[in-house]
């Protein structure tokens, strides 16, 4: 077991000396760290692989540490009728092999949901409430 410790703390010891990785490459493959920036520009489909948007924003509860919700973009073209809907974490699950997310609801419920625009974000306003609720029968 020391030996196996050992081991594990020289190769450390390389890592932080050359800044290079001696381990596995892309040993995070199953999605349990990512970093924010990476996830964002990532498809929403549902189940049925009707494109359900993108992610554009991912909103972080300073106080509790996790993520609360993701923001979608939905529609549009070229910026015009684009429709942004606050979808709490819990509802999307990653799919890492196709680099996406799935969100186990038809298009149609989605746009119903209640979207907000760029000015007054979920949280700003009484539309955070309408959120929640929305979502919580879902």
């Amino acid at each position: 077991m020391e030996t196996k410790i050992n081991e594990i703390d020289n190769r450390f010891d390389k890592d932080n000396l050359t800044g290079e990785n001696q381990g596995a490459l892309l040993p995070n493959q199953g999605g349990r760290y990512l970093t924010a920036s990476s996830l964002e520009g990532d498809k929403v489909v549902n189940p049925a692989e009707e494109h359900m948007g993108e992610i554009k924003e991912i909103m972080l509860d300073l106080e509790s540490g996790k993520i609360d919700y993701y923001v979608i973009e939905f529609g549009g073209f070229l910026g015009l009728g684009v429709k942004y809907f606050a979808i709490p974490f819990r509802l999307l699950k990653l799919d890492p092999g196709n680099k996406r997310f799935i969100f186990n609801q038809s298009r149609e419920i989605l746009e119903k949901a209640p979207g907000f625009d760029m000015d007054h974000w979920p949280d700003t306003n009484l539309h955070f409430d309408d959120v929640h609720s929305y979502w919580r029968f879902i």
